[in-house]
């Protein structure tokens, strides 16, 4: 793939009262990127940096990050079990360490750490285990206490008397959030200043084929031709694949999520928990966040069942009972695609030019530079970045898996 020639920028208008143009789609682009929330828009900045590749369009149907972007809850860690997702997690947590002062725009990155609840003999035998994987695949990562686990979120209850006691939890100092927003605001900025034209109110309808290569993307806004095709689009990717005639091992689920009212600071970290299903931290304006697992039935629709927030409700008032008198602001739900492996599907499709970024199910928010990075690499190269190498398509029919389900605590 040729890099574009010209300087990035450097034939772009000033404008400094806005943070990105708004320009009408070219009739065709070296890559086209189908989505432009997180992952699309990392993806289009890194194909810039890092590789000099400006001949870019990125594509959303509706507004720039207004999808799962705009509807997670930005918990940020990377203490997964296996060798192959602790990869990708911990490159993507370096990249956050230093992504304020390389984006040179403010995404409030709170490093408050994480804990995650053991409550069974099974629980903390698994949690040991996992502190112990981390350590080796040189992530920060303790086991605590009880008593410990007060010391760092005092306000948990650790009580034995309760429905499932606290037995301990692992800790990940470096874990934290950032304001979603902002993050896909600075990755758009920088792409738009690399002369990538990212293009809104544009949804792809489908495609020009060519034997093996996608020759063009249909859409709302005109046919538009295009070298590389890279699918960034969360829970409606197997929609797409479908009109490639593609069959992906994807589940699209809602994931619901709620905030509180405003309140004082009272939550230093995020605490996690599988047994009773809820994890919970404060934003910087002061409101709870907390969410849950995804709801059961398949759909596309942006809303969920109520059992789900009643009873993440319950969990959190029962891990928190501080929080039993805080009132509910608002809640919503994203599009989640899951695979059977909790793994996410990252690489080469069975046409030529065309790669597919999907399966992250509820850990997307926080993989986006290093997803952003790999995927540039590998659309930029042919070939996948070995962090994301593992999790090809084909896996699922060679049997390497990278099986997630449970071994990471609660499915955030």
């Amino acid at each position: 793939m040729n890099a574009n020639s010209t300087p990035p920028g450097a034939d772009l208008p000033e404008h400094p009262d806005f943070l990105w143009r708004n320009p009408e789609p070219k009739k065709s682009y070296d890559v086209v990127i189908i989505g432009g929330g997180g992952h699309g828009l990392a993806t289009a900045h890194y194909l810039a940096k890092n590789h000099g590749i400006t001949d870019v369009a990125v594509l959303e149907k509706g507004w720039l990050a207004g999808g799962n972007m705009a509807r997670n809850t930005t918990l940020i860690r990377s203490n997964y079990l296996w060798d192959e997702s602790a990869a990708i997690y911990e490159h993507a947590l370096k990249l956050w360490e230093g992504l304020e002062d390389e984006l040179g725009y403010p995404i409030l990155f709170s490093q408050r750490g994480v804990l995650n609840l053991a409550h069974t003999e099974q629980d903390v035998r698994d949690s040991v285990r996992r502190v112990e994987a981390n350590k080796l695949n040189g992530i920060d990562a303790e086991w605590l206490s009880p008593d410990e686990v007060k010391q760092v979120c005092p306000i948990v209850n650790v009580s034995d008397d309760i429905r499932y006691p606290v037995q301990g939890a692992t800790y990940q100092p470096r874990a934290g959030i950032a304001k979603h927003d902002y993050v896909a605001w600075g990755f758009a900025r920088s792409a738009d200043e690399a002369g990538i034209d990212l293009i809104q109110d544009c949804e792809v309808t489908g495609f020009t084929v060519d034997g093996d290569r996608v020759t063009g993307v249909r859409t709302s806004r005109g046919d538009i031709a295009c070298g590389t095709v890279a699918l960034c689009s969360s829970g409606h990717t197997s929609v797409l694949l479908d009109e490639l005639g593609v069959r992906a091992p994807l589940q699209s689920h809602p994931l619901q999520a709620l905030v509180s009212e405003l309140l004082e600071p009272v939550h230093p970290t995020i605490v996690m928990s599988n047994a009773v299903h809820v994890y919970v931290s404060q934003a910087h304006k002061g409101e709870l966040v907390m969410g849950a697992g995804v709801d059961s039935y398949n759909g596309y629709g942006q809303r969920g069942a109520f059992h789900i927030i009643e009873r993440q409700m319950a969990a959190a008032v029962e891990l928190f009972p501080v929080f039993a008198r805080a009132h509910l602001l608002r809640s919503w739900a994203g599009i989640v695609d899951v695979t059977p492996d909790a793994s996410p599907i990252v690489g080469r499709t069975p046409f030529e030019n065309v790669y597919v970024n999907s399966g992250w199910g509820t850990g997307g928010f926080k993989v986006t530079p290093g997803l952003g990075w790999c995927y540039a690499h590998t659309i930029a190269h042919g070939e996948p970045h070995p962090h994301v190498a593992p999790f090809s398509l084909d896996r699922f029919t060679t049997g390497a898996l990278v099986d997630e389900h449970g071994a990471a605590a609660v499915a955030h």
